[in-house]
């Protein structure tokens, strides 16, 4: 799996990250409430500590942890851009947009 960020993502994510120095950034499936795993939502999430289920991608930002057992529900290719009128990200690949209004929650 590649994950890419676009600059203007990189400029909304840095002062997050620094401001939580010690924590991680994850690309969360979100299957809370949805009622099957089918339907789950993601999410940024910054997190204190990599899960055992975790795999850590290289991206061209910052490294971000990825569910392994959820990884079958996004494609090969992704990207995360930042939506300046929503004020929020979203995750997209060439084929779909996986989340419009993708909110970066600190856990």
């Amino acid at each position: 799996m590649q994950l890419t960020f676009t600059e203007e993502a990189i400029e909304q994510l840095a002062p997050k990250m620094k401001e939580n120095k010690n924590k991680i950034l994850k690309l969360k499936y979100d299957t809370e409430g949805c009622g099957c795993v089918m339907s789950g939502v993601t999410a940024l999430w910054l997190v204190e500590e990599q899960d055992k289920n975790d795999v850590k991608l290289e991206t061209n930002a910052v490294p971000i942890l990825v569910e392994k057992t959820k990884m079958v529900f996004l494609d090969e290719q992704l990207t995360i851009t930042y939506n300046q009128t929503a004020n929020c990200f979203m995750l997209k690949s060439p084929s779909q947009i996986l989340n419009p209004r993708m909110n970066l929650l600190v856990k």
